[in-house]
C-alpha cells in the first residue's frame, strides 16, 4: 500500500510540472540520458515545478556567458560574456602590474581574450586565475580601475557584470526574445555553482533583468 502511494505521489507531481509547464516549449524539459553527460552538467530533466535549465542544448544556452553574443560595451568589442568577464583578468597597458610583475607570463593579450567565447574564454581565465594567486591579487581592472574580484557583496564587479548582461541583451534581439520567452519560470544554470559570490550566477541576474525589462 506504502508502494502504490508513494508511485501516485511521483505521478501527482509530474501532472502539476507538466501542467505549469504546458505554456512553453516542451523540449526545454527534454530528458537526455545521464550517462552520456558530462559530469559537470546539470540536465534539463533535473528542474523542478516552475523552473528551467537554461542548457546549451537548446536555445536557452545563449543565455550563457559562453554563447557567442557579441556586444559593444563602454567602446570594447567582446565577442561573448564570457571573453568580457575574462580579459578583466588580463593586462590592460604594458605598464600595468600585472604585465611587469617577474616571472609571470600571460598566454593571451587582453584583446585576443575579449575576441573568445565558450571553453577557450574560460581557458583563459583559467590561466589568469593561476597568474593572479602566484602574484597573490585579488582584484580585476576595467578601464584602468581596480575591482575586487570575489566579494559576496552586490558591489562594483557585480553590477558590471550585470551591466555588461543588460547591454548583451540589449544588443542581441535573440537573447531578448529568449529571455522573456521564459516568463516567470525560475532560471537555473545548467552547472552546479556551489559557494560562489552572486556575480556569478548569470541565472539569478537574468531574472533580475527579465524583470527590469517587463517593466
Amino acid at each position: 500500500m506504502k508502494k502504490l502511494i508513494y508511485l501516485f505521489l511521483l505521478f501527482a507531481v509530474a501532472l502539476n510540472i507538466n501542467a505549469a509547464n504546458s505554456n512553453y516549449p516542451s523540449h526545454w524539459w527534454e530528458e537526455v540520458d545521464r550517462s552520456t553527460a558530462p559530469g559537470w552538467e546539470v540536465l534539463p530533466q533535473d528542474a523542478k515545478e516552475g523552473e528551467v535549465i537554461l542548457s546549451k542544448r537548446n536555445e536557452l544556452g545563449i543565455l550563457s556567458n559562453f554563447a557567442a553574443t557579441p556586444f559593444t560595451y563602454k567602446g570594447i568589442n567582446y565577442q561573448s560574456l564570457e571573453g568580457f568577464w575574462q580579459s578583466l583578468k588580463y593586462p590592460e597597458s604594458d605598464d600595468d602590474i600585472r604585465a611587469t610583475f617577474e616571472g609571470i607570463e600571460w598566454p593571451y593579450t587582453r584583446f585576443e581574450v575579449e575576441q573568445m567565447t565558450g571553453f577557450l574564454a574560460k581557458k583563459a581565465g583559467g590561466y589568469a586565475n593561476s597568474n593572479m594567486r602566484e602574484m597573490g591579487i585579488d582584484w580585476v581592472t576595467f578601464k584602468g580601475k581596480r575591482i575586487k574580484f570575489w566579494t559576496v557583496s552586490k558591489g562594483v564587479h557585480y553590477k558590471l557584470i550585470k551591466d555588461a548582461l543588460r547591454t548583451k541583451a540589449l544588443q542581441n534581439p535573440e537573447v531578448m526574445k529568449v529571455l522573456l520567452s521564459t516568463g516567470d519560470l525560475v532560471l537555473r544554470p545548467d552547472h552546479q555553482m556551489g559557494d560562489a559570490p552572486p556575480a556569478w550566477f548569470y541565472n539569478k541576474i537574468w531574472m533580475e533583468l527579465r524583470e527590469e525589462f517587463n517593466n
